[in-house]
């Protein structure tokens, strides 16, 4: 059998050559440019408010910032700033849930009028119930979302949990939901 004689070519050689036809296609912006210029008209966005500029927000830890003046009677929260900061956009505070946990008191089933709700565990543990999801052991470590209007309640926690909370918008409605 013959040995076919196999031959390389130099790597800044391209392997086909296009041979030139003559014909030049125009490229397809022109086209979409004139077709723009012959009266379609294209559908602006409606304008919308701008949003006042953010500043920054800093905020150290000091206990005295923990006040018992949220939307939960037995939980203090301490205000990150961020509510002023951002022009009511957005805000975020920690939360201590005031121990013992009784559930006569937080296992109330309700629901947040929010775009989104973010909830991290910073220490300790909290037991919620999500509608569609079921109770869950959140730990230290542990974090979640909950869709706008979801329903779900706080069933047990341990006396030094703490929870960092972020709510768009800052101002919102919570329904309490007969049980």
């Amino acid at each position: 059998m013959a040995k076919k004689k196999v031959t390389s070519r130099p790597a800044a050689q391209p392997a086909v050559k296009k041979k030139w036809s003559g014909h030049k296609t125009a490229p397809k912006s022109r086209a979409r440019k004139a077709l723009k210029s012959k009266g379609r008209v294209s559908k602006a966005k409606p304008a919308s408010k701008a949003r006042p500029k953010q500043t920054i927000a800093i905020s150290h830890h000091r206990e005295e910032d923990f006040k018992a003046d949220g939307l939960r009677t037995y939980a203090k929260y301490r205000d990150l700033g961020i509510k002023d900061a951002t022009h009511g956009l957005a805000q975020a505070h920690v939360i201590r849930l005031q121990g013992p946990c009784n559930p006569a008191e937080v296992s109330k089933l309700h629901y947040h009028d929010v775009e989104f709700q973010m909830v991290y565990v910073l220490k300790g543990w909290v037991k919620t119930y999500m509608e569609g999801q079921g109770e869950t052991l959140m730990r230290e470590g542990s974090a979640w979302t909950q869709p706008p209007r979801i329903k779900h309640l706080i069933m047990d926690y341990s006396d030094d949990v703490e929870l960092l909370e972020v709510i768009l918008p800052a101002d919102f409605k919570t329904v309490e939901l007969a049980g």
